[in-house]
């Protein structure tokens, strides 16, 4: 038997319903997006049963088949759970924060901040290990200057983001043209076009913000001698231990898998605090599970220690199931794709094309909660569409990027959103209107596509 297609407003009912639930369970009764998210899925699998487009059965294979997709990213996760409780444990984190706070000057912390992500980003292809390694240490740092957390997180992302969206080792870069028809190296330099101007605006951004958050007497010396002699306190501070987070980034520039090379970084982590630190090996099988706890007589400074560890994922693995199990079923029922299709009929235009193309990837990152999804769908949808407006193949991989991989962290229920919360301790929202770089891209996108600026033609190529 055919399947039969879903109409657009059934196709609807479910996006209507998640928003209205999220609107319910954060603004009125603060709670978390998990059961509102949960619920959105099972009105969904209803909506696909009385629509008649999909059985059960079917979903829960979509259910599962977007849960596979998402299990590498719920292990990295655990693993870097596990990374960050080792690491403060053995000395590693303290002595990144106690020599960064002795280095940096304040006021350009937070662009400092962007070009280190940036560095390390470019050069491992990955947000996720720039935003575990560098940047948690960049989160103490930071804090230890007086500055909100949810600042230095937009500064990182910004920054984490530069290399995710450019460097040719990340997936997204190389998935975008994929699914796009367009060369690798013929995409991330049409890239350049919008990524140099957002990435110098983003840096201007933040030296602004720097400056303004650090003028005035708010960034306390007294403070910063408290928290430096509460780490020498309680670790050795040796500059030795950075060589283990070097060690880290070294094996994903060298290509080790990220789960592998992250899970030894925690073991040699765990080993550290025994030897360098005096940890017993139950303390260090402790934070590996259940994280840090701080105990350095100084509360700001036993906050920021007190994470990290297995048991401090959890919250994010569960989001990202539910999110996984409402993407899933949009996804198999096809209303994903139903609600695509009506985008396509206003796209008239080479800016409307564009700005749909834009749109797309933020509304799958939106309801389907994975990264992935949203260059894939978009990519496959609108590809014929730039080959019929004689449009090359770039412009569509560049406005996949400038969406689907910019957007996906701004999104808390999104594997990528969810894991820049679990692994940078920011709550949801808050870091969102300081991820400049990643607001920026989009924006661009939009305005070159409306007046044309680099948007090139296909080349029809000569007979000879």
């Amino acid at each position: 038997m055919k399947k039969k297609q879903v109409s657009l407003y059934y196709a609807l009912l479910p996006v209507i319903f998640l928003v209205v639930t999220l609107y319910y369970a954060v603004q009125v009764a603060k709670l978390d997006v998990h059961i509102p998210i949960f619920i959105s899925a099972i009105f969904a699998a209803l909506i696909a049963k009385i629509s008649g487009c999909a059985t059960w059965n079917e979903l829960e294979d979509g259910v599962v088949d977007t849960i596979k997709m998402s299990m590498r990213a719920i292990l990295i996760l655990i693993i870097i759970g596990m990374v960050i409780g080792s690491w403060i444990l053995s000395g590693v984190v303290p002595t990144m924060i106690y020599y960064g706070l002795k280095i940096i000057e304040p006021s350009v912390f937070l662009p400092v901040t962007v070009i280190i992500c940036s560095i390390v980003s470019i050069s491992t292809g990955s947000s996720w290990s720039t935003a575990s390694t560098v940047g948690i240490a960049l989160v103490g740092i930071g804090e230890g200057l007086g500055l909100p957390r949810p600042i230095i997180a937009g500064a990182i992302i910004s920054g984490a983001y530069f290399g995710d969206k450019l460097s040719p080792m990340s997936d997204t870069t190389t998935l975008a043209p994929a699914m796009a028809g367009s060369n690798l190296f013929d995409h991330i330099k049409h890239m350049l076009y919008t990524t140099v101007p957002s990435y110098i605006l983003t840096l201007i951004g933040f030296v602004v913000v720097g400056l303004r958050k650090t003028s005035g007497g708010e960034v306390d010396t007294a403070q910063i001698n408290e928290i430096l002699n509460a780490l020498t306190g309680s670790f050795k501070i040796n500059p030795f231990l950075l060589l283990i987070p070097v060690f880290v980034i070294g094996m994903v520039i060298m290509k080790v898998p990220a789960i592998p090379g992250l899970f030894v970084g925690s073991l040699i982590g765990a080993a550290t605090a025994i030897v360098v630190q005096g940890s017993s090996l139950k303390e260090a099988l402790y934070s590996l599970h259940y994280g840090y706890v701080g105990h350095t007589g100084m509360p700001m400074v036993d906050e920021l220690l007190t994470r990290g560890g297995l048991d401090s994922m959890m919250w994010t693995v569960s989001l990202i199931l539910c999110a996984m199990t409402f993407g899933g079923i949009m996804e198999k029922s096809g209303m994903l794709g139903r609600i695509a299709q009506e985008i396509l009929k206003f796209a008239n235009t080479n800016g409307k094309l564009i700005l749909s193309t834009i749109l797309t990837p933020i509304f799958v990152n939106l309801v389907a909660g994975d990264q992935y999804l949203s260059i894939v769908i978009p990519g496959r949808m609108f590809k014929e569409s730039y080959e019929e407006r004689g449009l090359a193949a770039k412009n569509l991989s560049r406005a996949l990027e400038d969406s689907g991989t910019m957007t996906s962290p701004l999104v808390p229920w999104n594997t990528c959103g969810a894991f820049m919360m679990g692994a940078l301790g920011v709550g949801p929202w808050v870091y969102v209107p300081y991820c400049f770089f990643n607001l920026i891209s989009p924006v661009l996108s939009i305005i070159y596509g409306f007046t044309g600026f680099t948007i090139e033609k296909i080349k029809k190529k000569i007979n000879r």
